[in-house]
């Protein structure tokens, strides 16, 4: 199974294509996860989030504004309302490149413009994007021609609330931090990267798999969370060995260290991550659990 859908669940980097916020209205169930981490005598609250949005999604369970409101640090992977010229010259850095995807053969290149004329993707604005930031924005074209947006994800939503109150939002990783991992795969790699993304959508795969997820937060559906851990940690594709060994096990431990110093410094603060952070056996929270921190799941 490919995996390069979980990406875009995976990687902030993705609001480059644009974020906003939605506007919360009345109650609403359980969303995503919902932990409590405590350790000496100070606690944290942790919430996964989802990269991408809908209207469906909002408003959230009134339990998470509250603990915001109370927070004195909203903490994120990266702040999507922060500085864009960080976030620029990452791109700039670490995901364009004068031969863009040029090495594709004729055949991927057919059907990549397959998809870029679906989208309508002008190939030229596209022609110096590395593979692996190419098959992000192909990944970011079709989770929105299935209706979710990254202008109404979960993370920017949050953002939008702590700045409009005053509240201080830190940064657990950074723009640049998260591209460097995409980089570091050699140029055949992201070659077989962005050939899987492609394959993964005409297949109708990442569809499929969108849905799975996105139903999955917006019901706090706690088992059928912990199947898509599973999965991605069967998965054998070139996409999902690198999801799971480099953006996933490869990052939780140092949110999790992040996560201890900021707890030692702030008392009731909220930490919110992808989703897929949080579950299977090497999750976050199993490394908070690990480093001594009492860890509450509370949906």
């Amino acid at each position: 199974m490919r995996r390069q859908i979980i990406v875009l669940f995976c990687s902030l980097f993705l609001f480059v294509f644009g974020s906003g916020h939605a506007a919360e209205q009345g109650a609403a169930p359980n969303r995503g996860a919902l932990f409590k981490v405590q350790q000496g005598g100070h606690t944290l609250y942790l919430f996964g989030t989802i990269h991408v949005g809908s209207k469906a999604f909002y408003p959230l369970e009134p339990r998470i504004g509250g603990l915001l409101k109370s927070a004195p640090v909203l903490a994120l992977e990266i702040d999507p309302l922060g500085d864009p010229q960080k976030l620029s010259r990452a791109v700039q850095q670490h995901g364009i490149s004068a031969k863009g995807a040029s090495a594709l053969s004729p055949a991927w290149r057919q059907r990549l413009d397959r998809l870029l004329r679906q989208y309508n993707i002008e190939p030229e604005t596209v022609a110096t994007m590395k593979p692996w930031l190419l098959a992000s924005l192909l990944t970011v074209s079709e989770f929105a021609a299935q209706g979710y947006d990254a202008s109404l994800a979960v993370d920017a939503h949050l953002a939008k609330q702590a700045h409009d109150a005053g509240r201080k939002v830190v940064e657990l990783e950074s723009a640049d931090s998260q591209m460097a991992l995409f980089d570091k795969m050699t140029p055949a790699e992201q070659l077989t990267f962005l050939q899987e993304a492609i394959a993964s959508i005409e297949d109708k795969e990442q569809a499929d798999q969108a849905r799975e997820i996105a139903e999955a937060w917006r019901n706090a559906d706690s088992s059928a969370l912990e199947a898509l851990a599973l999965k991605a940690e069967q998965d054998d594709s070139f996409s999902g060995r690198f999801v799971q060994k480099v953006l996933l096990e490869g990052r939780n431990p140092a949110l999790a260290d992040s996560m201890l110093k900021l707890m030692a410094r702030e008392n009731n603060s909220v930490a919110a991550i992808g989703i897929l952070h949080l579950v299977g056996q090497y999750s976050v929270p199993e490394q908070l659990r690990k480093r001594g921190a009492s860890v509450e799941r509370i949906y």
